[in-house]
């Protein structure tokens, strides 16, 4: 049998109940806030001491989410909440935000960390990174194939965990903004809207932006033996018969059972399940969406798993000492192997028929059925002809039960200090420098003028000439996604142009700043790290990245607030990414086939989005409007960014014009989400 663990969710108590009672190593769920699902019930505080509790009396470990951005505004409130997860003993906590992990790494230093899936970590730069700094846990991304997982596992010493189970985010997590940009509901804080699984529409083919959950039940072995510490099902949204269902089953699978997979299709499924990221076959086949049939299909399923689940299950073994002997009082010892209790009753009387037997003994001491304990050791020392009620032994049997409950459930906590960093003063700035990026060379206007002039790696390497005539301004724009098989092309190329002069390397994931550092480059932090607040920027500041754009989901009004030593830009001028996909929504039953590259997909209220893809490694869904505040009263900034997609030479030449000289942008634009308070 493997010790790999099951890791479940747990969206209430009712769940937490059902994945406890059915055989879950470990849980996870968040307060009432700071957790990527704050639409979950969640636990109140006092739930929330009384759930770990209940977890640890049972053997379950308990994993905290943490994995939301933080606002600098709500730093003192982040503070509660991390105190009460260090009082209440919580096994680990699992973060996205730099800043929440600097924050537990200061207050709370005996804590392990997590880095949740929304850290997007897909390569073994980014994992060793984290390594470092560190965290004692990865949540490996879920685009990722087994012979990938394989290789970054093989790659670092700390643990690593998957999803096995549930839903597939079509965007690579913690790199989808739509429902920020469309609602102002952002994912990235725990409120996504989830406004991908309507129906959008790519040619003839509907629901184009909604996979089929994943299901890797019958691949256990396999992840196993890929060094996966932990098996983690997705759902805390999601009632407490699918946790019910999900848990057996991966303990099935775990225990070499054959797990019933129709069973979990009944409870919940999207038009049958997929595995095709574990498999590398990431195709049309991947796409499905939630049907009448699907829905239906729960009905003859669920009042079953829930009746089945309604009681305490048997989870712990337990030995028991019983001592009656002449004079004394009887005495149960009971212990689990790590902790033990011993309770006293009365004295034994003379008996004057039938004394008490072993037989009876053990027949009392083992009704055990109401609680979580099992045994198979009851070790009876029973002197003759002497006499114990049944309802005595029953009684020291209750107590010395309850007594190590007790004693399994107590809270040592963790010790906790205030947060006493000092803040970085918010620094003047002058007349904001220009930071210009394109996707084309072909788009760079002559004469241009700018601090930065950002391109990607295979647009300098076709195009040498550029670096002698910008050497000095240049920057080499990283994949956003760089997956195993291409970090070794990407350290290449990045030795390549460092040696004709490239000093500056612009990075939008934790693995492509690792590259970037190791390669000798002056590094840009990217708007897809999701920096919005002083913390994060500091640490960021202390792995060598001196400067950063903010992420385009802060507010002009925390932008006011925020201090640190990093210079500083914002997103100003471009059709911002709303998503990064693996499984691009283009292809055909024939795959990529004789697609160009490019295409639309309309949603329901007839919009257009334009997707793009990135040399067949992924592809990119833009916002139907470009965003642009060149006419607007923006925060002083070090930098403002102005990204070139789908713009010609002409058409940059007069947006950069319009915005030097603080002009409206003709047709459609956004200000994004600067001039609302994100949620």
């Amino acid at each position: 049998m493997s010790n790999v663990e099951i890791l479940a969710p747990a969206g209430g108590l009712q769940q937490l109940e059902a994945a406890v009672r059915c055989g879950a190593d470990a849980v996870y769920f968040g307060a009432s806030s700071f957790n990527a699902r704050r639409n979950a019930e969640n636990f109140t505080d006092e739930d929330f001491l009384n759930a770990v509790r209940y977890c640890h009396e049972r053997g379950v470990k308990v994993y905290i989410t943490l994995n939301t951005l933080i606002k600098d505004s709500e730093a003192e409130e982040f503070q509660k909440t991390l105190e009460l997860i260090a009082k209440s003993s919580a096994d680990a906590v699992i973060v996205q935000d730099m800043a929440v992990f600097s924050r537990v790494k200061y207050c709370c230093p005996d804590i392990p960390v997590h880095a949740s899936t929304q850290m997007a970590v897909h390569n073994k730069a980014g994992a060793r990174l984290l390594e470092k700094l560190g965290f004692s846990r990865v949540v490996l991304a879920r685009e990722l194939s087994l012979n990938e997982i394989k290789e970054i596992t093989s790659a670092v010493s700390i643990e690593t965990e998957v999803f096995v189970h549930g839903a597939h985010c079509m965007s690579a997590s913690g790199m989808c903004y739509m429902s920020s940009f469309i609602g102002a509901r952002s994912g990235n804080r725990g409120l996504c809207a989830q406004p991908c699984r309507l129906n959008f529409r790519y040619k003839e083919r509907e629901y184009a932006l909604s996979l089929k959950d994943m299901c890797l039940a019958d691949s256990v072995d396999e992840l196993i033996a890929a060094g996966v510490c932990s098996l983690k099902i997705e759902g805390r949204m999601k009632r407490p018969e699918y946790v019910a269902s999900a848990v057996r089953a991966y303990r099935d699978a775990v225990n070499g059972i054959r797990p019933d997979v129709e069973l979990l299709k009944s409870v919940f499924s999207r038009s049958g399940f997929t595995k095709g990221y574990l498999e590398g076959k990431r195709n049309i086949s991947m796409f499905g969406y939630r049907t009448k049939e699907d829905v239906l299909s729960a009905n003859d399923v669920l009042s079953d798993i829930a009746n089945s689940c309604r009681n305490e299950a048997p989870l712990i073994e337990i030995g028991m000492h019983f001592s009656v002997k002449q004079g004394e009082k009887a005495s149960l010892t009971v212990t689990d192997g790590k902790n033990t209790v011993t309770v006293e009753g009365s004295v034994p009387e003379a008996a004057i028929k039938a004394p008490l037997s072993e037989e009876s003994a053990v027949r009392s001491l083992g009704k055990l059925g109401s609680t979580f304990f099992y045994t198979n050791n009851i070790v009876c020392d029973i002197e003759d002809s002497l006499m114990l009620r049944a309802s005595e032994i029953n009684a020291l049997r209750r107590d010395a039960v309850e007594a190590l409950i007790k004693l399994r459930g107590e809270t040592k906590g963790y010790c906790y200090r205030e947060y006493k960093k000092t803040l970085i003063s918010k620094k003047d700035c002058s007349e904001p420098k220009l930071l210009l990026m394109f996707k084309r060379a072909s788009q760079i206007p002559e004469g241009i003028s700018c601090h930065r002039l950002i391109l990607p790696s295979e647009e300098l390497i076709n195009n040498t000439e550029l670096i002698s005539r910008y050497k000095d301004i240049l920057a080499v724009r990283l994949s956003s996604l760089i997956y195993p098989l291409s970090e070794e092309k990407t350290k290449k190329e990045l030795r390549y142009l460092f040696s004709l002069g490239v000093k500056y390397a612009y990075c939008d994931n934790i693995g492509a700043v690792a590259l970037a550092l190791s390669s000798g480059f002056e590094v840009i932090g990217g708007t897809l790290l999701n920096i919005i607040n002083s913390d994060a920027a500091e640490l960021y500041f202390s792995l060598g990245v001196k400067e950063i754009v903010f992420s385009p989901e802060i507010s002009f009004k925390e932008l006011k607030n925020i201090g640190t030593h990093c210079k500083t830009g914002i997103a100003a001028y471009g059709y911002m990414p709303l998503m990064h996909f693996r499984c691009c929504p283009l292809q055909s039953e024939n795959g990529c086939g004789d697609c160009k590259g490019e295409g639309v997909l309309t949603d329901r209220m007839n919009e257009k989005f334009r997707v793009l893809c990135e040399k067949r490694q992924y592809s990119v869904l833009y916002n139907t409007v470009p965003l642009y505040i060149g006419d607007k009263n923006a925060p002083p900034s070090d930098y403002q960014l102005l990204s070139f997609v789908f713009e010609n030479k002409d058409e940059v030449a007069g947006i950069i014009r319009s915005f030097t000289q603080k002009k409206a942008l003709a047709g459609k634009k956004t200000a994004g989400l600067y001039e609302r308070d994100i949620l």
